[in-house]
């Protein structure tokens, strides 16, 4: 086994398991049963999306398979910031319900 195959293995495992732990503690976290329900289908739609993401990568010849960056880059930055005003937006919400 060569250096580059270990390193590709021992990353791909250190990357799954940052992303199941992160999942985890996002869902564990959150403030109630509305919040959980949001991070729960954000997190199922990002998992998604990285799968197909790296699908094309493995599929798309070389020079092709490149420009997938682009696509993901954008529409994972702007899903991240709508996922984060949508979830300030909802705690403002909850904060202001006097109890």
């Amino acid at each position: 086994m060569t250096a580059g195959m270990i390193g590709g293995i021992l990353g791909t495992v250190v990357g799954l398991a940052g992303g199941v732990a992160g999942t985890y503690f996002s869902v564990k976290n959150a403030d109630g049963p509305v919040e959980r329900r949001l991070i729960y289908k954000f997190a199922v739609a990002i998992w998604v999306a990285i799968c197909l993401f790296l699908i094309g990568l493995f599929l798309l010849p070389v020079p092709y398979n490149h420009l997938l960056w682009i696509p993901y880059g954008l529409t994972l930055s702007m899903a991240i910031k709508r996922y984060n005003q949508t979830l300030t937006k909802m705690r403002n919400q909850d904060s202001q319900v006097p109890t």
